[in-house]
C-alpha cells in the first residue's frame, strides 16, 4: 500500500525504512540549520524525535527558518515543529525540550537513548559539551559548522572536524576538542570565508530587538549581529540531515550500494 514515504522506498529499500521507521533522532537547536534537519528526518520517516530549542519565532526569523511564518512570530519553535512534524508523519513520536542545551542542564539528557544527535547548537561552551558527552557514550553525533555571514550554499563540504578550513567556527572547535583528547568528529562546514556584515544601525537588532525572547537573548550585546538568507542554512540542515539517514541505515546494514559503473 502506498504511503507518503513510497517514493523514498523505492530508492532506498523496505529494509532501510524500517530502520529508519525504529531510529530515534534528536536534533539539538531547530532555528535556521536544524529545522530544516527536522524537515528531512520527518520526511523520511524517522520514527521518533526529540527536538530541543527554547526560542521562540521572531519576525527576523522568517528570512531564513522553515519554522517561521508571520503566523507562528511569537509561538515557540518546538510546537510549530512538531506540528509540521506530525503533519508530515502522524506516527512519529516527537518529544519536546523547551529549553536551550547547557552545560548546567546537560544531565537532563539521557543522550544514550538516541541512535544519532545533531548539534545545531549556536554556542561554543554547549556544543563542546554536547560533543564531549556523545565521545564518551560512543552515541553518532554530527556536528554544524557556522552558516552566518555567508553566500555560497554549495561550499558546504563534510568532514572530520581535522580536515575542515576557512570555517572560524571549525577552527575553535578543532582546538578544543584536541586540547581534550577527542580525535575526531563528523561536521558539515563551508569553505567559503564569511562577510562582514553591514552595520547597518536602522535595522540591527543591537538598536531595535523585537525578539519575543527580549529577556533571554544576548543579541544586544554582540558587537556584529549575523547575517544571513534563505538558501545557506538551509541547505547545510538538508546536508545534515541527508548524513543522519544515509548513517542510520548504513549501521544497520541496510544502505543500497550503488550498482558498479
Amino acid at each position: 500500500m502506498q504511503n507518503q514515504f513510497s517514493r523514498t522506498r523505492l530508492l532506498l529499500g523496505k529494509a532501510a525504512m524500517e530502520t529508519l521507521a525504529q531510529s530515534r533522532v534528536a536534533v539539538f537547536g531547530i532555528g535556521g540549520v536544524g529545522g530544516y534537519t527536522v524537515e528531512v528526518l520527518a520526511r523520511s520517516g524517522v520514527g521518533a524525535l526529540d527536538i530541543v530549542d527554547d526560542d521562540r519565532v521572531c519576525m527576523t526569523n522568517i528570512n531564513r527558518q522553515i519554522y517561521a511564518l508571520i503566523s507562528t512570530i511569537g509561538r515557540y519553535k518546538v510546537d510549530v515543529a512538531e506540528e509540521r512534524i506530525h503533519d508530515i508523519n502522524r506516527k512519529c513520536l516527537v518529544t519536546k525540550h523547551q529549553t536551550f542545551y547547557l552545560p548546567d542542564n546537560a544531565d537532563d539528557f539521557d543522550l544514550a537513548a538516541y541512535d544519532y544527535v545533531v548539534d545545531c547548537i549556536d554556542t561554543v561552551s554547549a556544543k563542546l559539551e554536547l560533543i564531549r558527552r556523545c565521545h564518551l557514550l560512543q552515541v553518532p553525533i554530527i556536528s554544524c559548522m557556522g552558516a552566518a555571514n555567508k553566500l555560497d550554499p554549495t561550499a558546504f563540504r563534510i568532514a572530520d572536524i581535522t580536515k575542515t578550513s576557512m570555517d572560524p567556527l571549525a577552527k575553535v572547535i578543532r582546538k578544543k576538542l584536541r586540547k581534550e583528547g577527542i580525535p575526531h568528529l563528523k561536521v558539515v562546514y563551508s569553505e567559503e570565508e564569511p562577510l562582514v556584515p553591514f552595520d547597518d544601525e536602522e535595522i540591527s537588532c543591537r538598536f531595535h530587538c523585537i525578539c519575543p525572547n527580549k529577556d533571554m537573548r544576548k543579541c544586544t550585546e554582540r558587537r556584529n549581529i549575523p547575517a544571513s538568507n534563505a538558501f545557506v542554512p538551509a541547505a547545510a540542515g538538508l546536508i545534515v540531515g541527508g548524513e543522519v539517514v544515509k548513517d542510520l541505515i548504513k549501521k544497520a546494514g541496510t544502505m543500497r550500494v550503488p550498482p558498479e559503473q
